[in-house]
């Protein structure tokens, strides 16, 4: 294994991001190491939606340096981000319920199947249905019929479309935003398998939830945001699922203890 293996993927140095007045990020330092699982952690208003959009590039940090493949970079668009191997998949998906499966799996990626005529464009459908169900395949999603539109699909099903899709287009870095809200227990385990596919695949995920079990359970290390600082980044062995709530709620990992 060569030193570059250690390199981090993707890494955050003195992060600040303002909003007038308002101080959504302030100071943070973090890395995301190539082919892990890195769960971000936090209550609401830590800053973690904020940070998702810097890592898309929908935000530009007011300070700070973006360190991505061991060079400083700038994010300035989510084209930018995504052309560099970054995906984010944000709660809603970005997924079109009443189109079908695969064009959904192509959504905004249409040119790359498709033959180009004088004020024309036409679809390689055929294609496009081939890949989409041989990707989902691959990710251990058993879809036969990718005619079906995305609105007779579970949540569940629905993540796996969007994961399935970044994995597909070679992404780097998946970023998924609370992908098992709202799910059940058999859908999120099958989410959660996903998830470690697509490291098995060697794409590097930051796995955004509230859910300390379901992180605890696929993250290999773990950066809880309190106030829009880093509380504390550690390895799962090294923490306690009831650590990691008290990192969450209190910014430390002893618990708060009521005075009476």
């Amino acid at each position: 294994m060569t030193k570059d293996s250690f390199s981090p993927l993707l890494e955050l140095k003195e992060i600040t991001k303002s909003f007038g007045r308002v101080h959504s990020l302030r100071g943070v330092n973090m890395d995301v190491k190539p082919g892990e699982v890195l769960g971000l952690l936090g209550d609401n208003g830590a800053g973690k939606s904020t940070l998702i959009k810097v890592f898309a590039g929908v935000h530009q940090p007011t300070s700070g340096q973006i360190i991505w493949q061991g060079q400083q970079t700038s994010l300035e668009s989510p084209r930018e981000a995504m052309a560099k191997g970054i995906s984010v998949v944000y709660q809603d998906l970005g997924i079109i319920p009443l189109l079908s499966i695969y064009r959904n799996f192509f959504l905004g990626r249409e040119e790359e199947v498709s033959v180009k005529l004088p004020g024309l464009m036409l679809l390689k459908k055929r294609q496009m249905r081939e890949i989409a169900r041989k990707s989902l395949s691959q990710l251990g999603i058993h879809i036969t019929d990718v005619d079906l539109t995305v609105a007779r699909l579970s949540g569940g099903e629905r993540q796996s479309i969007a994961i399935a899709r970044a994995v597909h287009f070679q992404s780097k870095l998946l970023i998924l935003d609370e992908p098992t809200a709202a799910l059940s227990l058999k859908e999120t385990a099958k989410v959660l398998a996903y998830i470690q596919e697509a490291k098995r695949q060697g794409v590097s995920v930051v796995f955004i939830t509230h859910n300390i079990s379901h992180a605890y359970e696929v993250c290999d290390r773990f950066t809880v945001l309190y106030h829009g600082k880093v509380a504390e980044t550690t390895s799962r062995e090294d923490v306690s699922e009831q650590e990691l709530a008290n990192l969450i709620n209190t910014g430390t990992r002893a618990s708060r203890r009521l005075v009476v």
